[in-house]
C-alpha cells in the first residue's frame, strides 16, 4: 500500500521527477512506465496523475529536466574552453547526447497528447539549450550579420543533431562515416564562413 502523506506537494513533485529521470536513463522511453515511478517512490499510481495531471505532463517535466542538464553540461564545458569555442560546443553537444542516449532520445521519441502544448515554465527551461547556442553563435558572425544570429544558430543544432541522431542510432556505422562529430563540426563551420564568420 502506498504512502499517502510523507510529503508535500512540492517535495512530491521533485520525487517523482527525480526518479522518473532515472527510469528514463536506464530504460528509454520505449520501457517507460509511470507504474514502475510509482513503486520506487512508494506511492499509487494516482498520486503521480494528481501531481502531474497526466502521463504527457511528467513526460514533459522529465524531458524538460534534460534540457536543462544538457544545457547546463555544455555550458560548463564551455567555461574551460579555449579560443575554439565552436569546437568545444558541437562535442559537448554529441557528448551529452552519447553520453545519455536513453534521455536524449526519449526527448523526440515523445509526442504531446491532442490538445497537449508545453507549460510556459518548461518552454524557458528548454530554450536555454538554444540561447546557449544562439549567443556562441552570434559571438563569432560579423556586426552586420548580427540579427541572422537566432535563425542560423536553429538551422547549425538541425544540423549537429541529425548528425549525432545518426551516431546514437548506428546509421553511420551502417554508412562507414568514421567521424561523426568531424563531419557535423566541419558542416558548422562551412555555414559559419558562408555566413561571414571570421575566427571560430
Amino acid at each position: 500500500m502506498g504512502r499517502r502523506s510523507d510529503h508535500s506537494r512540492a517535495e512530491l513533485e521533485e520525487l517523482i521527477l527525480a526518479e522518473g529521470h532515472r527510469l528514463m536513463a536506464e530504460t528509454g522511453y520505449a520501457r517507460f512506465s509511470a507504474r514502475e515511478v510509482a513503486k520506487r517512490i512508494g506511492y499509487s499510481i494516482g498520486t503521480i496523475y494528481n501531481v502531474f495531471g497526466s502521463l504527457d505532463r511528467l513526460l514533459m517535466a522529465i524531458n524538460s529536466r534534460t534540457f536543462l542538464l544538457w544545457a547546463r553540461a555544455i555550458a560548463a564545458r564551455l567555461e574551460t574552453a579555449g579560443p575554439d569555442r565552436i569546437a568545444v560546443l558541437v562535442d559537448s553537444y554529441f557528448a551529452f547526447a552519447t553520453g545519455n542516449a536513453n534521455l536524449w532520445m526519449a526527448i523526440y521519441d515523445h509526442r504531446f497528447g491532442p490538445g497537449e502544448s508545453l507549460p510556459e515554465r518548461y518552454v524557458a527551461e528548454r530554450g536555454e539549450l538554444t540561447s546557449l547556442v544562439e549567443r556562441e553563435i552570434a559571438a563569432v558572425l560579423p556586426p552586420e550579420s548580427a540579427d541572422r544570429a537566432g535563425l542560423l544558430a536553429r538551422s547549425l543544432v538541425a544540423t549537429v543533431h541529425g548528425h549525432c541522431l545518426f551516431e546514437v542510432n548506428g546509421t553511420f556505422a551502417l554508412l562507414e562515416v568514421a567521424d561523426p562529430r568531424g563531419a557535423a563540426l566541419a558542416r558548422v563551420r562551412e555555414a559559419l564562413a558562408a555566413a561571414g564568420a571570421k575566427q571560430f
